[in-house]
């Protein structure tokens, strides 16, 4: 098969089960705002900073590594060295995942209030610390499935994962108020401690069935898979930990900055609570799509750039960043024509409408960058995404310091457009340098 024919099956599984993914993580997020109101909401948000953060440190650069190395290996008929690769990724991530509940729980108090500037969060922290390892397996599966341009069994645990989260909590939920207790949204930080821990499980299963992978290890190619491991990961985990470093910052600073504005503590966490919880993640619906000719890209741009077949990499590079931005365009139109309805039948918030309405110009940037930045990564050059998304986050973070307790939320929201416009077209002239050098 193609590679375009690979990309283009791999993008329909993964966008299929990403948006009834994010179908049902729509109205699961309906739910959690008259369940548990906004200012909840926005406690229950303001945690994700520090889970993403632990991600990123555990996960995120040996996730993209290893599909990496897994579509090379492949491609050089090399299998059993990527079933080893495989094996040393998840050796290392569980370690560095369990070290990292020990630190979180032990400091989580100290985190809440220092960092996050709320002590409401302490349990939510113990909590959604849990989920660490079990995501750790999942990510390390799906990276390694995902080299292999082999999208079903990531794909199947994305939705058992959603299913389980929502129905833990939907059931937690009622069970605690038939109980006669008021419901916590500590319910929903143990909904997503329970969705990982059940698809980290199936994964696991699915993985065991080709057999083991105590059986693909050799100490010579031990030592090399873990230099080559390491030696591409390392850069990637740095990049992704310091913007997600940046992005804990800022999404910690916009309560506080909302306080310089004028607004007491509920008041600011009720709307960052609708900005993060309701309008930018009915923005990013869409993205589903994207994220999954993306996620498909990294080992197709890599195979086929390995292959030295240019003018194939050319075309797979026009489809996938074409249809991205004719998808942003549409979905623009879409959300300036309806953005208030949305806010107000689906949230019943005027205010989440308004949001809706302005963040709608982020869509054709928003969209691309997903495509543009994993065809970067498919080419190795992990340092430019890195520097882009740094100079992105400056401009967002500089938006949350300066033009928040001037202007209010209406400065950050400013903040994001100029963002996304200036990582689209540095991305894009990255890119197009790396092509051109072929």
């Amino acid at each position: 098969m193609s590679a375009k024919h690979k990309l283009f099956e791999g993008a329909i599984i993964l966008t299929g089960a990403g948006l009834i993914s994010r179908i049902m993580g729509f109205f699961f997020r309906i739910f959690l705002s008259h369940a548990f109101g906004e200012e909840s909401v926005g406690l229950y948000q303001l945690v994700f900073p520090v889970y993403a953060l632990c991600l990123s440190l555990s996960t995120a650069g040996i996730q993209t590594a290893l599909s990496r190395m897994t579509a090379e290996k492949a491609a050089l008929g090399r299998a059993s060295e990527a079933r080893s690769i495989l094996g040393i990724s998840l050796t290392i991530t569980l370690f560095i995942s369990f070290a990292e509940i020990l630190v979180v729980q032990k400091n989580a108090s100290f985190i809440a209030i220092s960092f996050l500037g709320d002590e409401r969060c302490t349990d939510l922290l113990m909590i959604i610390s849990y989920a660490l390892p079990c995501a750790a397996v999942h990510s390390c599966i799906c990276g390694y499935y995902f080299g292999l341009q082999n999208t079903r069994l990531p794909a199947v645990s994305q939705l058992i994962e959603q299913a389980v989260r929502i129905v833990s909590v939907l059931l937690l939920f009622f069970f605690t108020q038939n109980s006669g207790r008021t419901p916590s949204i500590r319910l929903a930080a143990a909904g997503i401690a329970v969705g990982e821990f059940v698809s980290a499980l199936f994964a696991a299963h699915a993985l065991s069935r080709q057999g083991s992978l105590i059986r693909t290890f050799s100490t010579k190619n031990i030592t090399r898979n873990i230099r080559e491991l390491l030696g591409l990961s390392l850069p990637l985990t740095a990049n992704r930990t310091v913007v997600t470093l940046l992005q804990s910052v800022e999404a910690a600073s916009i309560p506080v900055c909302l306080k310089l504005y004028g607004l007491n503590t509920s008041a600011a966490l009720s709307l960052y609570g609708v900005l993060t919880g309701m309008a930018l993640p009915c923005i990013q619906f869409p993205s589903a799509i994207t994220n999954s000719v993306g996620t498909v890209l990294i080992p197709a741009v890599s195979a086929t750039s390995t292959s030295g077949n240019r003018p194939a990499v050319i075309r797979l590079l026009k489809k996938a960043v074409g249809s991205c931005f004719i998808l942003g365009l549409a979905c623009c139109l879409f959300f300036l024509i309806f953005g208030r309805l949305i806010g107000t039948v689906l949230f019943h918030s005027s205010t989440a409408g308004k949001f809706i309405l302005t963040l709608a110009w982020i869509c054709p940037f928003l969209y691309t960058n997903t495509s543009l930045f994993s065809a970067i990564n498919g080419y190795g050059k992990t340092t430019s995404t890195f520097l882009i998304n740094a100079c992105g986050l400056i401009i967002r973070i500089g938006s949350v310091f300066f033009i928040i307790p001037h202007f209010g939320i209406q400065g950050y929201l400013w903040g994001l457009l100029a963002s996304q416009l200036t990582v689209s077209v540095l991305a894009f002239i990255v890119l197009a340098v790396h092509v051109s050098k072929e």
